[in-house]
C-alpha cells in the first residue's frame, strides 16, 4: 500500500471514530416495539377488564329476560350490554318500589323471616351493614392509608382504616383503637389487623393512589402531591436532622 493509501485510510478511519455512536435499527426496531408496548397496554387490559365484566353480567342477567321482552328475539344480531341494561332497569325499580309504603312494608317482614334463620341471618345481617357502610356518604371506612409495623416489627405494611373498634375490642385498652385492613399484593385477600390509633401512621396520600400501589406491588409509585413549598421544609427538615 502506498502513502497516499494510507493516508486515506487513516482519515477515514479517524472520521469514523469522531462520528456519532448511532442508534442501530434493531434498537430503533426495540424502542418503537416497547412504545408501542406502552401506548396498548394499559388500553387493551382497561377493555378486556370492562368486556369481561359486560360479558359476565350478561351471561348471567341475559337468560333470565323473558323472550316477549328481549330485543334480540326480534333482531338478527346479539346486542352487547343488554344484560347490564337490564340490571340497571331492575334495580332501579326494585329501589323505588322499597322506597314507597308497601314496599318498606314487604322488606320489613322479609327481614323478619331471615331473622328467624339461624345461619342466614348471620350471612344477611353482615353482608347489610358492609353495604350500608360502604355506601353511606358518612362512612369512614377507606378514606385513610395509613402505615403499620406488620407482621412484625420494622417492616411496614400499607393498610387502610376501616373504622373503629368494637367496644368489646376496646375494653382491652384505655387507647383508642381502630380496625385497618391490611390487603395483600395484589389485593386477592388481606389481614384485619386491630390497633391503638397511635401506632397507626396517616399518610398524606388518597385511597386510589394506595389502592394503585398494593395492586401494582410497588412497582407504580403514587407522585409526591405536597405542595413546592412543603415539600422545600420537609426537605430542609431532613437536613438538619
Amino acid at each position: 500500500m502506498d502513502r497516499n493509501e494510507q493516508d486515506s485510510q487513516s482519515a477515514a478511519d479517524e472520521s469514523t471514530s469522531h462520528r456519532p455512536a448511532g442508534i442501530g435499527l434493531m434498537g430503533r426496531l426495540r424502542a418503537y416495539f416497547l412504545a408501542g408496548v406502552l401506548v396498548t397496554a394499559p388500553i387493551a387490559v382497561t377493555v378486556y377488564l370492562g368486556w369481561w365484566l359486560l360479558a359476565f353480567i350478561d351471561g348471567h342477567v341475559r337468560p333470565l329476560i323473558p323472550s316477549a321482552y328481549n330485543p334480540e328475539n326480534y333482531l338478527p344480531f346479539s346486542i352487547p350490554g343488554i344484560g347490564v341494561l337490564t340490571l340497571i332497569i331492575v334495580l332501579t325499580l326494585i329501589g323505588a318500589f322499597a322506597a314507597g309504603y308497601v314496599g318498606r312494608l314487604v322488606v320489613r317482614i322479609g327481614e323478619g323471616v331471615v331473622e328467624r334463620m339461624p345461619v342466614v341471618r348471620s350471612v344477611y345481617g353482615a353482608v347489610k351493614q358492609i353495604v350500608e357502610t360502604v355506601l353511606a356518604k358518612k362512612s369512614k371506612a377507606f378514606r385513610e392509608v395509613v402505615l403499620v409495623e406488620f407482621p412484625r416489627h420494622g417492616m411496614w405494611s400499607l393498610g387502610f382504616i376501616t373504622g373503629g373498634a368494637h367496644p368489646e375490642i376496646q375494653k382491652i385498652s384505655e387507647e383508642e383503637m381502630v380496625h385497618v385492613f391490611i390487603p395483600c399484593a395484589p389485593p386477592t385477600a388481606g389481614y384485619l389487623a386491630i390497633l391503638p390509633r397511635r401506632e397507626v401512621t396517616v399518610l398524606d396520600m388518597t385511597v386510589e393512589d394506595g389502592l394503585k400501589l398494593v395492586m401494582s406491588g410497588g412497582i407504580v409509585t403514587p407522585p409526591d402531591r405536597k405542595p413546592r413549598e412543603v415539600k422545600a421544609a420537609l426537605l430542609d427538615e431532613r437536613k438538619r436532622a
